[in-house]
Parts: C-alpha cells; structure tokens; sequence
C-alpha cells in the first residue's frame, strides 16, 4: 500500500493546474493500490470571483469528469484536496475534498469546517474565507483498502478535536491538502502535522501548495507523509513534486495493542 501527496504551485486557471496534474499523475510509480492526494486549491488558485465563477456542482462539471477519468486510467485512490462547489439556492460556496475510487466513482465528499478569517504577517496580509465560503458541519470518514481515511482541509489542522473524533470512529489515515501560507507554514506546519499523526496513531497524508504564485501569494510546500509514530517518511520542500511513502498497516495495530491511547482517553 502507497501514500502520495502531490505538492503543486498552481495558478488561476483550471487548464494550466490540469496539465501541471497530468505530468504529475504520469510519473506515479506502478505499485497499487495507491492513495494520491492533490493540495487545497489545486484547481483554481486566485481571488474570490474566480472560485465562485469556477464552482462546480457536486457530481457535476469539468473538473469532477477529469478527477474521475485519471482515478479510472491510473487506477489509484484520488482525493481532490480541495476545490469550490456550489451550494444550491446560496451565494456563498463550500471548499470541499472529493474521494474518487478507481473506477472513478465518487466515493465521498467533505466541506472545510474551519474558515481561514486570519491576519498574516505576509504580502497578502488578509485572509477572510468566510467572505467566500460558508463552512462545512460534519466529520467525514470513507472506507478504502487503507482503512477509513479521515478528511480534513488545511485550517482544519490547528483544531485537534476534529482529528480526534475521526480517529475514535476508526480513521487510519488522515488526510490534509492544504495552501499553508510560508509564514504560517515554517512556524506550524510540520509540529502541527506530527502532533496529530502522534496523538491519534494514525498516518498523514499532507498536500501543500509550494511556492510563489501567479497572485503573488506564498506557500509553504513540505508536502509529507507520516506515520503514527510521527516519524517523516518523505518531505518535498518547494515547487512540484510526488511525496511517496509505503503505508504498514501492522504499525497502527500494534501502536493500538501497546500504547491504547484512544481507550485511555478520560475526557470524550
């Protein structure tokens, strides 16, 4: 079993971010079943009128047909990081991940719970998701061959409840596409993500935006892939890249069998 997180820079338009993928998806290694998890923002990376313009139905549109056609020709477990989708009747979206199977069959979806409204000591300075996006309302497990993977977006990380509960409804592994800013991402961005590998003995998955971009914003990268006892497997540090591990399943039950932290835990 193989993990892949794909780091990219992307930029505003879905046809360049399609064949930066493309090139991507094409140098995946032949081994399966293999998960590969695409950054926040792969599609459409701009300001607000592009990702209201570029939403896209759940189940419907040309971003959602291109995801499904690469999960069915690679035959690998592709999880779009996160992208616009439209809410019916609402003028504002979700930012939602998508799990396809290989067969390219929609197997789940999530909306980012927790909207990014901070104020970073960056180039862009502002940050206000909420003047976009209306947050999501529910943990979502999907089962796979890698055991229930639990969904999560970039925000999402700073709120270790959510991983908590995801873990005590069975998650093994723990998915994070992210467009961490590099201020936020040098300070926070590793110790956040081991912390939860760690506390919930679970593997994560992280999927970064990595570099500078066509608005002038600034990602982190260090796309990685942990395992539960927190250790890095594989890192890519800046630009695009496939961040590959192999997942041990046997780490997780024996993680659970000598140190039971979820059945000791007293606050529920």
């Amino acid at each position: 079993m193989w993990l892949c997180a794909m780091q990219l820079v992307s930029g505003r338009g879905w046809a360049d971010n399609r064949a930066r993928i493309a090139e991507q998806l094409a140098a995946l290694p032949p081994e399966r079943p293999l998960l590969v998890l695409l950054p926040e923002n792969f599609a459409l990376f701009g300001e607000r009128q592009g990702y209201l313009d570029g939403a896209e139905a759940l189940g419907e549109g040309p971003i959602q047909t291109q995801l499904a056609a690469w999960a069915r020709e690679y035959g690998i477990w592709l999880l779009a990081g996160a992208m616009p989708t439209r809410i019916p009747g609402a003028g504002h979206i979700h930012t939602s991940s998508l799990v396809f199977d290989p067969d390219g069959a929609l197997r789940g979806h999530y909306h980012k719970i927790h909207l990014f409204d901070v104020d970073v000591a960056d180039n862009h300075g502002r940050y206000r998701e909420s003047e976009t996006f209306s947050p999501g309302d529910a943990p979502v497990l999907v089962d796979s061959p890698f055991g229930p993977l639990g969904l999560s977006i970039c925000y999402d990380l700073r709120f270790p409840e959510l991983y908590r509960q995801l873990a005590r409804a069975g998650a093994r592994v723990l998915l994070v596409p992210a467009a961490f800013t590099a201020v936020t991402g040098e300070a926070h961005w590793e110790p956040l993500l081991r912390a939860r590998a760690i506390e919930n003995q679970c593997y994560v998955v992280a999927a970064n935006q990595g570099g500078t971009h066509e608005t002038g914003r600034q990602t982190w990268g260090h796309s990685m892939v942990i395992d539960p006892w927190g250790r890095v497997l594989a890192c890519q540090p800046t630009g695009c890249g496939l961040v590959l591990a192999k997942m041990e399943p046997g780490l997780i039950d024996e993680l659970h069998r000598t140190m039971p932290v979820l059945t000791h835990a007293r606050l529920l």
